[in-house]
């Protein structure tokens, strides 16, 4: 009597059968490529918790979107380090921002590539905070004026999607209708709709100086135990006119991924985050896991949960891994 357990044996016996009959695959063009940005020229500031990772001038961002374009990577994600901070976060939308400046370049080199930009006010902000800051807390509803401001602002360079990662009440619609009411139907909205108030974040506050001055952003993040309430958020920008939406972290959430995307009909989107990445790339210079097999197995974990679209720093790595 043969068992229904050796038909998979008998298909895992060579490389090719076993991706002839593989449910999930991971490919080039399901990565997004996060970038910073930062002024001047010729600058490539490597981020320590972050191995491989560098902020980058806007000169260096184009040498390094032609690296990813030649490995079949579709799209980048900006996040922007500002010549100024101040407690409005008005260096955000200013039109002379590495930022702005970057997209306009890129959009003009590659008008293929997908750009998308980060909208939010914590690496702008003296205080750190992602809106305005008053007595401890955020102003949600003040904060959305100046949200709509900074995404107007990207759209106006050329940008194809922003990516409000705030986490205010109603930024979505707020955005929308700034962007529909100056002319910009057709720039996208990448929601940031389950982003939970995670210890997974700390390499990246060093790479984009964000972390904040004073207390924490549990108040208008996600709580990392509720999962009920993602599929909440997700829908409701859903409603407000979000194009895609996005559950951050992704490893740790990777349930949140799996309940999110049967209750949504547009593309999903998953952030492996700093701390993802710092772990393997840690110990993988200690020899304690490879890093290659490593990196492929978390970001095909993600995909298989559902997501279709992966924010990596990992991105021209796996790339070329799959390439090859």
């Amino acid at each position: 009597m043969t068992y229904p357990l050796h038909r998979y044996r008998r298909l895992r016996k060579s490389e090719s059968l076993r991706k002839m009959v593989r449910e999930t695959h991971l490919r080039p063009d399901d990565l997004i490529y996060p970038l910073f940005v930062t002024g001047g020229e010729n600058i490539s500031n490597p981020v320590e918790a972050m191995p491989g990772v560098s902020q980058l001038s806007v000169d260096q961002v184009l040498k390094e979107v032609s690296n990813a374009i030649s490995l079949d990577i579709p799209a980048v994600l900006l996040f922007g380090l500002p010549s100024y901070k101040d407690e409005m976060g008005s260096s955000a939308y200013h039109p002379e921002e590495p930022v702005q400046k970057a997209i306009s370049l890129l959009k003009e080199r590659y008008p293929e590539l997908v750009v998308i930009t980060d909208v939010c006010l914590c690496e702008y902000t003296s205080h750190g905070h992602c809106g305005i800051f008053k007595e401890n807390d955020v102003e949600n509803d003040q904060t959305l004026e100046l949200l709509a401001k900074v995404a107007l602002s990207h759209a106006r360079a050329g940008v194809d999607l922003v990516a409000p990662s705030d986490m205010m009440d109603g930024r979505v619609k707020a955005i929308r209708e700034r962007l529909d009411g100056e002319g910009f139907e057709h720039t996208g909205i990448l929601a940031y709709a389950a982003k939970y108030a995670s210890a997974f974040y700390g390499p990246f506050r060093e790479a984009a100086d964000s972390a904040p001055a004073s207390g924490d952003r549990r108040t208008y993040q996600m709580d990392p135990p509720n999962t009920r309430e993602a599929v909440k958020e997700a829908i409701s920008d859903l409603e407000e006119g979000a194009d895609i939406i996005m559950v951050k972290p992704a490893l740790p959430y990777l349930d949140v991924i799996a309940k999110v995307k049967p209750e949504i009909n547009v593309p999903l989107a998953a952030y492996s985050v700093s701390g993802e990445y710092s772990m393997i790339k840690a110990a993988a210079k200690m020899n304690w896991l490879e890093e290659k097999p490593t990196a492929i197995e978390m970001l095909t974990s993600i995909k298989r949960a559902g997501a279709d679209l992966i924010i990596s720093y990992f991105a021209p790595q796996v790339a070329q891994w799959l390439h090859e």
